[in-house]
């Protein structure tokens, strides 16, 4: 299966996609994963997740003005529905998500 390029699954998506910009040398991006992935997995796959290393791909993280990681951009059919910086908890990011499903 070909690799999608990341614009094309933000733009043409017809369900939401979280975008979740981060870096390998990040600590915060890998305290959030788990609560990411617990928080989609109750919302029963109705947002997919993208994940951009702004290290391999900068032009999307300047793109979207991505200042600093973990930094997280809700999208549906192109169009930013939500975006947060930094960590959250995992309450907080069920319900700012659960409005857009």
């Amino acid at each position: 299966m070909p690799k999608r390029n990341p614009k094309d699954i933000i733009s043409k998506s017809q369900e939401a996609v979280l975008v979740d910009f981060y870096a390998d040398w990040c600590g915060p991006c890998h305290t959030m994963d788990p609560v990411i992935a617990d928080v989609l997995s109750e919302l029963e796959g109705k947002i997919k997740l993208l994940k951009i290393n702004i290290d391999k791909n900068p032009q999307m993280a300047q793109h979207f003005a991505v200042r600093s990681i973990p930094n997280y951009i809700l999208f549906k059919k192109g169009k930013i529905l939500w975006r947060k910086g930094g960590l959250i908890t995992k309450r907080d990011l069920l319900h700012a998500l659960k409005g857009f499903v």
